[in-house]
């Protein structure tokens, strides 16, 4: 179905805006975390669990989002999952234990999951295949802009309304957009339906996790993201306040810094792509910025407030450059499942928030030497250190999976 510019613009700008939203849901509890830790009576490797869950239910559920999407379309499932996220995100604020907290999260990542897959869905319908990797660096920057609102600007929320009170404006927001995407996002035509049903979902699913590409795209960007949501997710702000000295909402603004490189970035590098033809190149020349980066943050922190957000701001500049990817494991698989492809990728992605952010919070117990503040575990720089080691043993791992990845020079190559 061919369809206005104009009506391709808008809606494709609310998906940016769901992705936008799920990073503020995705990035809430780390301006929570003592409000979190108190309420429930839980130490770091249980506030990073109940964290977490997000990132469990969204990882586990790409998969079929994406064969979802290809089969039905964006419409449809992303109004329906903005709905649900808002009913999920009042259960999460009238939790009275740690197991009603703990699925009310998992339901809100389960439902903004849909987000991703189908922007770029619409990016697939609608646009050229010469603007994707622009559009995906586009999505990366207003989804980043979710991300730093959830920083410094909810964190003043939290202090005037309380972190309650604050789920259920998120749930306002999100009966909002479901209305916006179901009356404004257009209806898929059948000569845009890539996937035959009568042909199973199955045969998408195992065209796509045959291919050891696939594979490499996904090591690259669960590397690669690892510390936006391990670091800037969750554990950026506490490290920033118990070790700098930092009030919180002061924390929160350094941190958002990451979310700001990603967010600048990401749509300059996918436009340098596109315009060259190449992929791999920068995804190396993002990878050895983000490790770099990383180890002076880490192993030789900046005392000057400047240079620390300096930092911050390049191993989110440098990340950001995992965007490529998204092209990649397009352009290395058959068009016809993109959208499972894209969803396998992404679940692997958003990974790297399940496994990080709890491992970060089990190795800060690991060295915790029993300091408490307001019942909230206060945890030693040492003890931050060891724990922020594992970013970049991932981080690592991204930059040696880049050499085997196949050059693609932005060309379908299935």
């Amino acid at each position: 179905m061919s369809i206005s510019r104009q009506r391709a613009v808008i809606a494709f700008f609310l998906g940016t805006v769901f992705f936008a939203y799920a990073f503020i849901q995705r990035v809430s509890p780390s301006v929570m975390t003592n409000e979190l830790m108190r309420d429930f009576s839980v130490g770091g490797a249980a506030l990073g669990s109940l964290s977490a869950l997000y990132f469990y239910a969204y990882a586990s559920i790409q998969l079929p989002v994406g064969m979802l999407t290809d089969h039905f379309g964006p419409r449809k499932l992303m109004s329906f999952a903005a709905a649900l996220c808002a009913v999920a995100s009042v259960g999460f604020g009238l939790s009275d234990s740690l197991l009603t907290a703990s699925l009310g999260r998992a339901l809100i990542g389960g439902t903004v999951a849909f987000g991703f897959v189908g922007t770029m869905a619409i990016a697939g319908y609608w646009f050229k295949p010469s603007q994707y990797a622009m559009l995906a660096g586009l999505l990366q920057t207003v989804g980043m802009s979710g991300a730093i609102f959830g920083q410094a600007p909810l964190r003043h929320m939290v202090e005037g309304v309380g972190w309650r009170g604050t789920m259920y404006m998120l749930a306002v927001l999100a009966i909002v957009l479901a209305f916006f995407v179901f009356f404004f996002v257009p209806h898929r035509s059948d000569d845009q339906k890539h996937v035959d049903v009568s042909a199973g979902v199955m045969t998408g699913l195992k065209s796509v996790t045959s291919h050891l590409q696939t594979w490499v795209c996904a090591a690259i960007g669960f590397g690669m993201a690892a510390t936006m949501l391990g670091l800037g997710g969750l554990w950026g702000i506490p490290w920033l306040s118990s070790v700098h000295g930092f009030s919180t909402v002061e924390a929160a603004g350094i941190n958002s810094m990451v979310f700001v490189g990603w967010a600048s970035c990401s749509p300059l590098i996918g436009w340098i792509s596109d315009r060259t033809g190449k992929r791999n190149i920068m995804l190396r020349i993002g990878a050895i910025v983000a490790l770099s980066s990383l180890s002076w943050l880490v192993y030789f922190t900046p005392q000057s407030t400047n240079q620390l957000m300096l930092s911050i701001f390049l191993i989110g500049a440098g990340g950001s450059a995992m965007t490529v990817c998204f092209s990649s494991v397009k352009e290395l698989n058959q068009l016809t499942y993109s959208s499972t492809a894209l969803g396998l990728m992404n679940m692997c992605i958003v990974g790297s928030g399940a496994v990080l952010q709890p491992l970060i919070g089990w190795l800060l117990d690991v060295k915790w030497d029993g300091t408490l503040l307001d019942g909230a575990r206060i945890y030693s720089a040492d003890a931050y250190t060891f724990a922020f080691s594992s970013l970049l043993l991932v981080n690592a791992m991204a930059l040696v999976a880049s050499f085997f990845l196949r050059e693609t020079n932005c060309r379908q190559q299935i």
